[in-house]
């Protein structure tokens, strides 16, 4: 691995794409790669083209763009845990409302919820979103059925609750059939998963995860001039770990492909600071201080699902003097997107949440398929900013070091 080289061209790129926590096939994201990178290609005047990806491993695709008269290969793959996602999906309705409750107990009664509300109130109301729409759900259920137990109790006695019960339960089916519209049983999922071990990373998913870093320490001896990790949403901590993984185990060949991550769209916090995610703050701590990889997080306030320019290591109480990364920047939504597409977007919560994947229409300095799919390494784009001037580098976690 050569350190965060900002002089280096690419003309040969490998990137692993780690997606969050979502249960769907991979070609979501080949589908979204070539449909925004066209619109982004014809804003910005560059040439991109996707084809079928050949050859063993993981699901991918073939990238061929010209940037500022240089030709650009990038080879993508989706490094998939949708498996893992869907298992930790209960279809029990009663099953969901106990995680619910598991859930609650552990991020209130670690006293988690208090710090996390000390950073970003947008992803905070989103994790309490899911309780608050269940437990609505649970009120509207109960109500009919107590609705037909008083209409029908005076003339069918105690046989009235057959009815009444029946009914609740349907409300609550009703409920679950348009969740696809109200995201309320996925975002229950998606935190309970993140708290059935109070932060430990479960044996099924560290086991994918040694797999994927086998597969980018693979790419980092590949005829190529640089490896890119992306890891969007949930997918962010878990190329922290694989990263961390992969530079515990391997020597660093300075003469190979420059090793480059980019977050986007981060909710760390969520999990860092779980009482029992140990090795997570340990992997962020030792991350941040490597100079063989360069690692930029990119956010944004306009995204309420994200904990926006907050730094991940220093938030979560790990930072220390040796310190070098994340580059925390920010992709300024209000600016980037023009009034009109921000107006329709601004309350499209999770639409905005994959932004970071998507066009804009007054693109900044940030450009998801110049990163991608351009000539500089990710160091050389970005080298020589700082980190945004506001609260990141406060800690609010309880967690003074890697000890938990």
């Amino acid at each position: 691995m050569r350190s965060h080289d900002n002089h280096r061209q690419v003309k040969r790129r490998r990137v692993f794409y780690i997606p969050g926590y979502d249960p769907i096939h991979p070609r979501r994201y080949r589908e979204l790669y070539r449909t925004e990178s066209a619109a982004q290609a014809a804003i910005s005047g560059y040439e991109i083209t996707l084809s079928p990806r050949t050859g063993d491993g993981p699901y991918g695709w073939h990238v061929r763009s010209v940037q500022d008269g240089t030709a650009v290969e990038a080879e993508f793959q989706v490094l998939v845990w949708s498996d893992i996602v869907r298992d930790s999906m209960s279809n029990s309705i009663a099953a969901t409302y106990g995680q619910l409750i598991r859930t609650a107990w552990v991020y209130i009664s670690t006293g988690v919820l208090w710090r996390l509300m000390k950073l970003r109130k947008g992803p905070v109301i989103a994790a309490i979103y899911p309780v608050a729409m269940l437990l609505i759900q649970l009120g509207v259920a109960v109500g009919a059925a107590l609705g037909i137990w008083a209409l029908l109790s005076s003339i069918l006695g105690w046989v009235a609750c057959l009815p009444a019960t029946a009914l609740g339960y349907a409300v609550l089916r009703w409920f679950r059939k348009i969740d696809n519209h109200l995201f309320a049983y996925y975002l229950m999922h998606d935190y309970a998963h993140s708290a059935a071990c109070r932060g430990r990373t479960p044996l099924a998913l560290q086991q994918r995860l040694c797999e994927f870093a086998s597969l980018v320490d693979a790419a980092l001896k590949d005829d190529v001039d640089e490896v890119l990790v992306v890891g969007h949403s949930s997918g962010a901590h878990l190329g922290v770990a694989v990263l961390a993984e992969l530079i515990r185990s391997a020597l660093p060949d300075r003469d190979g492909p420059t090793l480059s991550f980019l977050s986007l769209g981060q909710v760390v916090p969520m999990v860092s600071f779980l009482p029992d995610a140990t090795d997570l703050r340990a992997d962020l701590q030792f991350l941040s201080q490597q100079e063989g990889v360069t690692w930029v997080d990119v956010s944004a306030p306009g995204d309420g699902c994200a904990f926006a320019l907050c730094d991940p290591v220093s938030v979560t109480g790990v930072r220390t003097d040796a310190k070098k990364w994340p580059l925390v920047l920010s992709a300024a939504f209000t600016q980037t997107l023009s009034p009109e597409r921000w107006r329709q977007l601004r309350w499209r919560f999770f639409r905005l949440h994959f932004q970071y994947l998507c066009a804009f229409d007054r693109v900044g300095a940030y450009d998801y398929f110049r990163v991608t799919a351009g000539p500089l390494t990710l160091g050389a784009r970005f080298g020589g900013r700082a980190p945004s001037k506001s609260r990141i580098d406060t800690p609010v976690s309880k967690y003074r070091s890697v000890v938990g």
